[in-house]
């Protein structure tokens, strides 16, 4: 699995970087982008993230923190559909303060960071942590970790893509992960019940428990 899911996350981090050097993301940074709230700017320094932040957590210290699976960091969020709430609003200026660089700068950033990490991930012990910097006292195994690189890769690779008139193009070993984490985080935090209700009695999902962002 560590092979694996190191090897779907450079694929699709691979996607991101080629997507954010075209000319049409360049062309519209500044415009609306398909998300409320954030320009494409905005939305293409939030998808660098996903590759900038993981050489980021790669060099941040470790403590002995709680190890959480990749479905409990998103089945533990809160606020993820309310645009106002404290996550997206600082979502979209972390996004913002990314995208101030300008185009060119991002895409070489992204590029440059990717490059490092394919020589990087694959020398990393299967028990290496790193330490959720935006989560005081949590800390993630390295590959469950790039499990949620890969959900923020594939629904934001599509968002970004359509923003700029371009046909999603989203690795289908990515998309899987992407499913996979997001379904263990619904079951996180609505139980296995609600979860059910939400797959086969549509009629019952009284929390649309398989909403999770």
């Amino acid at each position: 699995m560590t092979d694996d899911i190191r090897t779907t996350y450079l694929e699709a981090a691979d996607a991101a970087v080629h997507l954010l050097a075209t000319e049409q993301v360049a062309a519209r940074w500044d415009t609306a982008s398909v998300l409320d709230g954030m320009t494409v700017g905005g939305l293409a320094g939030h998808l660098a993230r996903s590759v900038l932040q993981v050489e980021w957590f790669l060099d941040g210290e470790v403590g002995h923190g709680e190890t959480v699976p990749a479905g409990r960091y998103y089945g533990r969020l809160a606020g993820t559909t309310r645009p106002d709430s404290d996550l997206n609003v600082g979502v979209r200026a972390r996004g913002e303060e990314t995208a101030a660089a300008g185009p060119s700068v991002v895409a070489r950033d992204a590029r440059d960071a990717h490059a490092r990490l394919v020589t990087r991930l694959p020398a990393e012990p299967a028990d290496r942590r790193v330490a959720i910097a935006h989560r005081p006292g949590e800390e993630m195994l390295l590959d469950e970790y790039l499990k949620t690189r890969c959900v923020e890769l594939a629904v934001h690779l599509e968002d970004l893509a359509l923003s700029a008139d371009l046909p999603p193009r989203v690795p289908t070993p990515c998309l899987a992960v992407a499913v996979t984490t997001l379904f263990s985080a619904a079951r996180d935090r609505h139980g296995d019940q609600a979860v059910l209700h939400a797959l086969a009695r549509r009629e019952r999902d009284d929390r649309e428990a398989l909403r999770v962002l």
